[in-house]
């Protein structure tokens, strides 16, 4: 359970990555919330937090209609049962129903069917196919105001098998037809899409770290844009972000090789960038429990093409310099990683590294072996999306599955205890910090820090 100054900032700020870990009761109403709940913010002097939404019931409060405490996730109710269900909505955004059906999900998640449909009617109150589906209809609103992409493309890169099953459901969902919100563009051969966030922004440093941590051909870097090669389920290709801090926002041009799985890669990057991070309630918390640290306005976490890339780059950056990583990582790119048709290089797939001896990486033997390990074991489906589930693999220690879930996975409080940049960060201030009350925000700390020497 936090403490109550972490609950109240993590209330403040709405932000959802502490949704479940705990509620709000608010004693005039009598009724208690999850933390992202859209309505008012009630004073704190009327608050009480709770660390489940029985221990709430139990104090006399009822569930708001709203936000729907009862669903929360890793709430008591979900225990035993919060993995299956994540591991199968990140399956279901991967399109596993628009591949499959629920019979054949079910049998990849080892659950039976009345079981899934209790976890979701639990959780959102819909079946998993009416979840999947209108999903897909966000995703294909959004398509459909930001991009010229024409319908037909629109209900393939959305999951829809044919168009007029994509007009059927769509109508139904959102009680308007494609034509009603589409506007009239010319087609281009990339895909752009417009990508806001909340400022301050701090692009400058975000680019900075990006440049310093830079693999040639994998990433590009200039003084308005990033850009990187991908690879997300069957799709290939890159992305390139311009930022526009007029309009708050990055303009987003993707060149893939198929839309499929275009949902997914575009939460993969704003991910990367941050971009839905409010960082003047994460600063305000930090300059009113650390005041003697000076800080760089909007800061945002740097992140990586997900966890197993994060994993791997971690794993090469154990107890060496930053030039030493990325020389190490260079090399597994050169090697391993598949050349486009632009001469861009991917990330290696974990397939190519476990195959590989590894041996053009100037490294100790062990340390080849744990980066075979981990490949071998992600390519086997035998590793979740949870780094401190990883720990079981030797090799792998506290730091490099906190470096994994802060960048892998974006996670907003996570303090690299032992690393040798915030130490020296820290000896330069006149004084000492309680990290302890960084929390629950100690990743943007971290960034804080690193900012300080970096």
């Amino acid at each position: 359970m936090l403490d109550p100054q972490q609950c109240r900032s993590a209330r403040l700020a709405r932000d959802a990555r502490f949704d479940g870990r705990f509620f709000i009761a608010v004693e005039t109403t009598g009724i208690f919330c999850r933390p992202i709940c859209p309505a008012t913010l009630p004073q704190e002097r009327h608050v009480r937090y709770f660390e489940s939404a029985v221990a709430a019931s139990r104090a006399g409060f009822r569930p708001c209609l709203r936000c729907r405490p009862d669903s929360a996730p890793d709430s008591p109710a979900w225990q035993g049962s919060q993995t299956t269900l994540s591991r199968a909505i990140r399956l279901i955004d991967a399109g596993a129903l628009q591949q499959g059906n629920v019979t054949a999900l079910c049998d990849r998640l080892g659950i039976g069917e009345r079981y899934l449909r209790q976890l979701f009617q639990r959780r959102f109150g819909v079946s998993p196919k009416a979840y999947a589906l209108y999903r897909q209809c966000l995703f294909a609103k959004k398509l459909l105001h930001e991009t010229a992409l024409p319908v037909t493309d629109v209900a393939h890169a959305s999951g829809f098998s044919s168009l007029r099953r994509f007009n059927d459901a769509f109508k139904r969902q959102m009680a308007l037809t494609p034509s009603d919100i589409r506007r009239q563009k010319r087609r281009n051969a990339a895909l752009t899409i417009k990508l806001a966030y909340r400022p301050p922004y701090q692009w400058e440093r975000l680019r900075h770290f990006y440049a310093l941590h830079l693999i040639e051909g994998l990433e590009w870097v200039d003084d308005h844009s990033l850009g990187r090669t991908l690879r997300q389920g069957e799709t290939t290709g890159y992305f390139e972000a311009v930022h526009d801090p007029e309009r708050h926002q990055f303009v987003v041009t993707l060149v893939l090789s198929e839309l499929g799985d275009l949902s997914a890669i575009v939460r993969q990057i704003r991910r990367m960038l941050d971009l839905d991070a409010d960082t003047a309630t994460i600063e305000a918390h930090l300059q009113r429990h650390l005041p003697e640290l000076p800080l760089a306005e909007g800061l945002r976490l740097p992140g990586s093409w997900g966890v197993f890339e994060a994993g791997i780059r971690a794993v090469l950056g154990q107890q060496v310099s930053i030039a030493a990583a990325n020389r190490l990582i260079q090399s597994l790119v050169d090697h391993l990683g598949e050349t486009d048709a632009g001469g861009r290089r991917r990330f290696p797939t974990a397939g190519a590294i476990a195959a590989s001896d590894l041996a053009f990486l100037k490294l100790p033997a062990s340390r080849r072996e744990t980066v075979r390990r981990l490949a071998t074991a992600w390519d086997r489906g035998e590793l979740g999306e949870e780094p401190r589930q990883w720990l079981s693999l030797k090799g792998i220690g506290p730091w490099t599955a906190k470096v994994v879930a802060m960048r892998g996975n974006g996670d907003p409080d996570i303090w690299l205890d032992g690393d040798v940049g915030l130490r020296r960060a820290l000896a330069r201030l006149e004084t000492p910090v309680d990290v302890a009350t960084a929390s629950p925000w100690r990743s943007y700390l971290t960034m804080q820090l690193w900012n300080q020497i970096l």
